[in-house]
């Protein structure tokens, strides 16, 4: 009889494996118990709502009854949701790294009862194809080495598990300071670790040692190099959109390089004008083919929200639809992905839904939804709608932002802290939230604060940076057993909860004057963006902090109670690394002041005023939009 217990889950993804005939349980102590009291080990499949191969591997191996048997009989089964769960997938994936650089989902790993992986792979079909085992061999194959070689088994896990232990402490040491063919492949990047402290001080935060600003300017080179100069982008297939490395080259190409802007016009261009991008506007996952056609069908959330802060007018406008018109709950939360699979004549099947014309789509079910509202993928979304918002001058982006801002702070943060990282219309999920929760959602927060003049989301965002710096995150009781727990990892897809919290916190500096917040930005991406600058996938974003942190700081602020005033109009040409550009009314000035934000202090008294600072120190008020173009320049 099976004892399948998922249908009570959260996670959507766990509750599309509640029928199979496996005795799945949720990741906790209980399982791994269970496993120790059997003595069996424990088999963790780890997978996403909108994963196509994880559909497969379900619809070809789980849901086969004699395959339940013997999982049933072998091992304890775990399903976890990587979107849900990031801590355990970040985990198993630096494990899984041992066995195959073709790293994805579903990632399948076998673990001892103590909870260190033995053997890892990601999608395994039902019958061999080529050298790829059927997950019926593999398992074969874990248990004869579990019952026949269990000394190779727990040395191996062993060597394993020391060697995330000591990555998790190095990177625990840099932190200090501030406190394939047949799975999806990850946007993981695993680079070599390398010591930052050889790097050339250069209007550098004290204490923090990151690489000097020639260093950082240098990788637009070596992205230069990699480009694919016949179809754009980077490398060959899968393609991805990788927006943080598109946002680092929007900084640089800001900081005067016309190399990084030319690179990153020809890579926005593939992005908008092939297949990646669908006819509604949204941005699929990535692109099967080096020419971008054959996109992989699902849109996930935290791509469309990346690179909403570097696409130029008309392509911002078309994601900002998708958002709205796909992803945006009622309450304006928006739910994590759309399907790459949709219900046709009773079958499922990838693509064909997105195939269709607009106008035909409409008399067919659409792909189902990931419903998660996840607090760090909206505070993305929030970013960099607020972000593309004021760049566009587009009032309709500015209030989505706001519209998840305030679904967000009523229901994952309480007390001013965030208590939950994923909710769903069935119930909030145990997960606690991580520091790309609490950093991606400050982040956001604070930029919103900037383009509407609202301190209240300043003032939320201020104390989510103080809980970031003083390392308040749970950490996982069977990852913190193992000796397993790796922290955020760097990756190529998404903007980083650490490297967003550094850069909320290097904002709170210049708005509030404590320096004390931009040396700790600079302690938490100086290891990161140092191993950047010989190897950037992964470490795009750290790279594009660093070399803000290293300008001159300037800050700018326009006060004016007309939103179209020319100095608002003018103030929107002023992002580049290193200034902070807010816009208030003259209230609004006065509430910036009465909450600490030292800034705006007596900026009330003239209306319109842009005042452009550099370390502080302010030129006089500019009046007219030419006086603050002037001044800007």
């Amino acid at each position: 009889m099976t004892d399948n217990r998922l249908g009570a889950a959260v996670s959507p993804y766990l509750r599309q494996h509640a029928a199979n005939p496996v005795d799945w349980r949720e990741w906790g102590p209980e399982a791994f118990a269970e496993a120790r009291e059997r003595g069996v080990p424990v088999m963790v499949s780890v997978g996403y709502a909108t994963c196509h191969w994880c559909h497969v591997m379900a619809r070809e191996s789980f849901s086969d009854p004699e395959v339940g048997a013997l999982l049933r009989q072998g091992v304890v089964s775990v399903k976890v949701d990587r979107e849900e769960r990031p801590d355990v997938d970040a985990s198993l994936m630096a494990a899984a790294s041992a066995f195959t650089q073709q790293l994805g989902w579903p990632l399948t790993t076998f673990l001892t009862p103590d909870g260190h992986v033995f053997f890892a792979g990601t999608y395994f079909p039902p019958t061999p194809v080529g050298k790829v085992p059927s997950f019926r061999q593999i398992l074969a194959a874990v248990l004869d080495a579990w019952t026949e070689r269990r000394h190779e088994v727990d040395a191996n896990a062993s060597a394993i598990a020391t060697a995330i232990r000591q990555g998790a402490e190095a990177d625990a040491t840099a932190r200090s300071g501030a406190a394939g063919g047949g799975a999806e492949p990850s946007p993981l990047a695993r680079p070599s670790r390398r010591s930052a402290g050889s790097a050339t001080r250069r209007n550098r935060p004290e204490g923090a040692h990151l690489p000097a600003v020639d260093s950082i300017r240098a990788v637009t080179g070596l992205l230069t190099q990699a480009e694919d100069t016949t179809y754009g982008g980077f490398g060959g297939a899968p393609k991805f959109p990788s927006a943080p490395l598109l946002e680092f080259l929007s900084d640089v190409a800001a900081d005067g390089d016309g190399q990084a802007g030319a690179l990153l016009d020809r890579s926005l261009h593939a992005i908008r004008s092939t297949e990646l991008t669908d006819v509604d506007g949204g941005v699929f996952r990535y692109a099967t083919k080096r020419d971008w056609s054959v996109p992989h069908y699902e849109r996930m959330l935290y791509d469309n929200a990346g690179l909403l802060a570097v696409a130029g007018a008309d392509q911002a406008r078309g994601i900002a639809v998708f958002l709205r018109d796909t992803l945006r709950r009622p309450d304006g939360a928006f739910v994590a992905a759309q399907d790459s699979e949709s219900t046709i004549d009773g079958q499922r099947v990838e693509g064909e839904w997105y195939r269709l014309p607009l106008d035909e789509r409409g008399r067919l079910d659409p792909p189902p939804l990931d419903d998660q509202v996840l607090t760090g993928w909206n505070g993305l979304a929030i970013r960099g709608l607020a972000v593309a918002g004021a760049r566009h001058a587009d009032d309709g982006m500015i209030a989505l932002a706001r519209g998840a801002a305030d679904a967000l702070l009523a229901t994952h943060v309480e007390n001013g802290h965030v208590t939950v990282r994923s909710s769903t219309p069935r119930g909030v999920s145990s997960a606690p939230p991580t520091i790309e929760d609490v950093g991606l959602l400050a982040e956001g927060l604070l930029e919103l604060a900037l383009v509407t003049g609202e301190v209240s989301y300043a003032v939320t965002a201020r104390g989510l940076v103080d809980d970031g710096l003083a390392g308040r995150f749970e950490v996982d009781p069977v990852l913190a057993a193992a000796g397993t727990a790796t922290g955020e990892q760097p990756q190529t897809a998404m903007r980083s909860g650490t490297v967003a919290l550094a850069a909320a916190s290097a904002g709170l500096a210049a708005l509030t004057g404590d320096a004390t917040y931009r040396a700790a930005a600079a302690r938490l991406v100086a290891d990161r963006a140092a191993t950047g600058t010989e190897q950037p996938l992964g470490h795009a974003d750290a790279l594009g902090v660093a070399l803000a942190l290293q300008r001159p700081s300037r800050e700018v602020v326009v006060v004016a109670s007309d939103p179209t005033d020319p100095l608002r109009t003018t103030a929107r040409d002023a992002r580049r690394p290193g200034t902070v550009l807010a816009l208030v009314t003259p209230d609004q000035a006065v509430a910036w002041t009465e909450a600490g934000f030292e800034l705006f202090e007596g900026r009330d008294t003239l209306d319109p005023a842009g005042y452009v600072c550099h370390d502080r120190v302010c030129a006089l008020p500019a009046r007219t939009g030419d006086e603050l173009g002037a001044q800007l320049a």
